[in-house]
């Protein structure tokens, strides 16, 4: 399968396609050099991350498995050496994966990896991350409890996270949010305690401290907060709601320390809303603006007592085709808006607002249109990303590109499901009884391919390559009793769970993840790969992880879930070799903005612009830069 000069076959370009001379002046006339573009065309570089080698050691009985990333920057021919304490392990260069197993070794082996360039071996990586137990623990403290107005006691449960370099040393950092135990769903009232957020890093260095204080609801619907590298100077931002009494890492306060907006029924409807970007590195507030859209009258969003008015989303999108923007959002049930924003110089400025209500959008049948969670990506093919925004699509300029007029749902996956055919494939269910319990849709045009009759209240759905028996990505849901193709053809049994997956063994199709293990698909039964050892899954019967994604080594997927006792965040690498090679899915701008949105309600798992699964091509590389 593998090639050591992959080349992305053009159906897979997913960036507006220039003349190499074109390409190549404008890269020059921005001060960067394009590397590892692998096509006989150029395509927009977009900006990522300068990661280190992201070296992980995970230990067995039989030895250790040793993984690093591909970067994007890479050559397409570059192989690798591995050292263990200076000396080096393998006999030949690595040339077919980024994966090596050390038959024997002991669990504390220090290794490092050395990548070999036109002949020349290069300096040697920073140190592997060490999976000395099958995981790795990163420390974390718990804020201490409180009592909330009417009496109750609280304390604090480790949620979702998400991960970026956030003080420019070139390892990914942890940013977790930290939720009471009487955080409320929009719909139930009753008094909360405060979200807290904490930058982490991987040895448990906590950067900073993050209160967002009593003026902002918790729950899983009120807080999503986006952390990336807006602004290219290679430290990670931190985006997020706030109010009057939010705590920067600083210990300065956001507007008024004693402004408290809450009802007695433990809502917060007035009173000013903020969007603030904070330093990834030290916490502190650098712009606090109004957050856009301003809730106005609370009854014009579906509902007089709080609930739908403060269903928020969040995500991150290359609108220019190069560079990250803030989406912040609100609303799906009626009325949703969505405002895009651009961090450059230590200065918000707002580049569009998408309001279903403006005299443009109103009566297309753009109302209600909204989901749980959202996705980004370039589905038109044009080198700018487009935000799916449940059975509708807002175009990268801001106007709305298509509506499928089908209602809300609560999960939705966007990805190069169907390898037969070019672009993005969209796979979408619905909660509403009157409307098609599932969707197939093209996301370009918003054409339905397929769909299921209605049914009820359709609450999961799932898109991955999970069997190798069918082509291309399967399909399923919680009222479907099988799996279905592109077409929509039954293709064998239901899965065990209908939640999360991830890329854990050593094949190129995907694995179930859900509450706190991983199984493998079968034809007559699941196999488990893995349970999670004295930890614990979020948010209720969603069954979540803090995050899952491409965090470390090769790339396959780590799975990230909160100790039993919530003081660590226990991090589970692959075990299992494989003969894959693909660039590592963070310098995959799609995968890239998946992880970034993770942590928004209804925590979906990130998907990449290609398709990976049984028979795929040789994986295409990324026209990426570095800043």
């Amino acid at each position: 399968m593998q090639h050591p000069h992959p080349q992305p076959p053009p159906r897979r370009r997913r960036r507006a396609v220039l003349s190499a001379l074109t390409a190549a002046t404008a890269l020059v006339a921005a001060g960067l050099t394009q590397l590892a573009t692998g096509t006989a065309e150029a395509a927009t570089a977009r900006q990522v991350e300068a990661l280190d080698r992201g070296v992980v050691s995970v230990h067995t009985d039989a030895g250790n498995l040793v993984s690093w990333r591909w970067l994007g920057t890479d050559p397409n021919d570059v192989s690798f050496n591995v050292y263990r304490a200076g000396t080096k392990v393998n006999s030949t260069p690595v040339t077919g994966s980024t994966n090596y197993f050390h038959s024997g070794a002991p669990s504390q082996a220090d290794y490092t990896v050395r990548a070999i360039v036109g002949g020349v071996e290069q300096a040697d990586s920073v140190h592997a991350i060490q999976f000395r137990t099958g995981y790795k623990d990163v420390p974390i403290s718990p804020p201490a409890g409180g009592t909330t107005p009417d009496g109750v006691a609280y304390t604090y449960e480790a949620n979702g996270a998400s991960v970026a370099d956030l003080d420019g040393d070139g390892a990914l950092d942890f940013v977790l949010k930290w939720q009471p135990t009487n955080a409320k769903d929009n719909s139930q009232s009753g008094y909360t305690g405060n979200t807290i957020l904490d930058g982490v890093k991987l040895d448990g260095t906590r950067l900073w401290r993050i209160d967002l204080g009593r003026n902002i609801r918790s729950g899983a619907h009120y807080t999503q907060f986006q952390v990336y590298d807006y602004d290219g100077d290679r430290k990670a931002e931190v985006a997020v709601k706030t109010a009057d009494g939010t705590v920067d890492g600083t210990g300065a306060v956001i507007g008024s320390s004693s402004a408290d907006y809450r009802n007695s029924s433990g809502y917060v409807l007035s009173g000013p809303e903020y969007l603030t970007m904070f330093n990834g590195q030290t916490g502190k507030a650098m712009q606090s603006v109004d957050y856009v859209p301003a809730r106005g009258t609370v009854s014009s969003w579906g509902d007089g007592y709080g609930n739908r008015v403060d269903r928020f989303l969040a995500g991150t999108a290359y609108l220019d085709g190069a560079r990250p923007s803030l989406i912040m959002a609100r609303g799906y049930y009626t009325r949703s808006v969505l405002a895009a924003w651009d961090w450059r110089g230590g200065t918000f400025t707002r580049r569009w607002t998408f309001d279903t209500s403006s005299s443009t959008n109103s009566g297309k049948g753009y109302d209600g249109q909204g989901s749980h969670s959202l996705s980004v990506g370039d589905v038109e093919n044009d080198g700018k990303d487009e935000i799916v925004y449940g059975a509708m699509a807002v175009d990268d300029n801001g106007n709305g590109l298509w509506t499928t007029k089908t209602g809300h749902g609560d999960a939705q996956h966007l990805g190069d499901l169907d390898p037969s055919t070019s672009g993005l494939e969209y796979f979408k269910v619905s909660e509403s009884s009157s409307q098609p319990a599932e969707l197939y849709i093209n996301p370009a045009t918003g054409a339905v391919r397929w769909k299921l009759a209605a049914c009820c209240d359709n609450g999961r759905g799932v898109a991955g390559d999970i069997y190798a028996g069918n082509d291309g990505a399967e399909v399923w849901s919680a009222s479907d009793s099988s799996i279905r193709d592109e077409g929509g053809a039954t293709k064998g049994r239901e899965p065990s769970s209908v939640n999360f997956l991830s890329w854990w063994d050593g094949d190129t199709t995907r694995e179930l993840l859900d509450g706190t293990h991983i199984d493998k698909y079968g034809t007559s039964s699941d196999t488990r790969l893995l349970t999670g050892a004295s930890v614990h899954s979020n948010n209720s019967t969603k069954a979540t992880p803090s995050l899952s994604g491409d965090l470390f080594g090769d790339w396959r997927e780590e799975v990230v879930w909160p100790t039993s006792d919530n003081t660590a965040l226990r991090i589970y690498s692959t075990p299992y070799e494989t003969t894959t090679k693909i660039t590592t899915l963070l310098h995959d701008t799609m995968y890239r903005t998946g992880l970034a949105w993770q942590n928004t309600a209804y925590n979906q798992p990130p998907h990449p612009s290609f398709f990976i699964g049984n028979g795929m091509p040789t994986a295409p590389r990324p026209t990426v830069y570095t800043p």
